[in-house]
């Protein structure tokens, strides 16, 4: 009975260690007086190449993919028109539409986002945060996505995407972005 009890105390100890290492995040303001400033809509404007991969829990390459982007400025949005394709064949296409709501916050919106994107830009920094409907298996999850965008110069953009599931990161994409 003791050895079971030390071995629960020991799963919820690693459990909220867990929970707590994972609820810990970065406040975007830090970036304030980072450069280049990003310009969401600038960069992303005409065209735009990126390749990336995405790991599982366990950090196992699950996924590499690379994306064609077409981006247009019409005012206060931005439409971007993403076609992916993945190493083994797969082709999927995701239109963006990115609002500018003013004081450095954006609203994007797509197919395979629940709701709504909440984007933030600060100094060389973007970050977003929404849920997005994750096909597994055949089937479609909900997970929520801690996206951030860091811009590295003129031509280049890298991005980092902790997939979370009840709080509890279960997967990573990393991106990398050109002109």
């Amino acid at each position: 009975m003791k050895a079971m009890t030390y071995k629960l105390r020991n799963f919820f100890f690693a459990m909220g260690a867990c929970l707590a290492l994972s609820s810990c995040s970065t406040d975007v303001q830090e970036y304030q007086q980072t450069e280049p400033s990003f310009d969401l809509f600038g960069y992303f404007e005409g065209d735009t190449y990126a390749w990336g991969m995405v790991q599982d829990y366990s950090d196992r390459l699950t996924r590499r993919f690379t994306v064609e982007i077409d981006g247009q400025v019409n005012g206060d949005t931005l439409v971007l028109v993403e076609d992916f394709i993945f190493a083994d064949g797969d082709e999927k296409q995701r239109i963006w539409t990115i609002e500018r709501k003013g004081n450095n916050t954006y609203r994007g919106k797509a197919d395979d986002i629940v709701g709504y994107a909440d984007g933030e830009e600060h100094g060389n920094v973007v970050h977003w945060v929404y849920d997005f409907e994750l096909e597994v298996d055949g089937e479609q999850i909900e997970v929520e996505f801690d996206d951030w965008l860091y811009r590295h110069d003129e031509k280049r953009v890298f991005n980092i995407t902790k997939i979370k599931k009840f709080g509890v990161e279960v997967g990573r994409v990393t991106l990398f972005f050109t002109k």
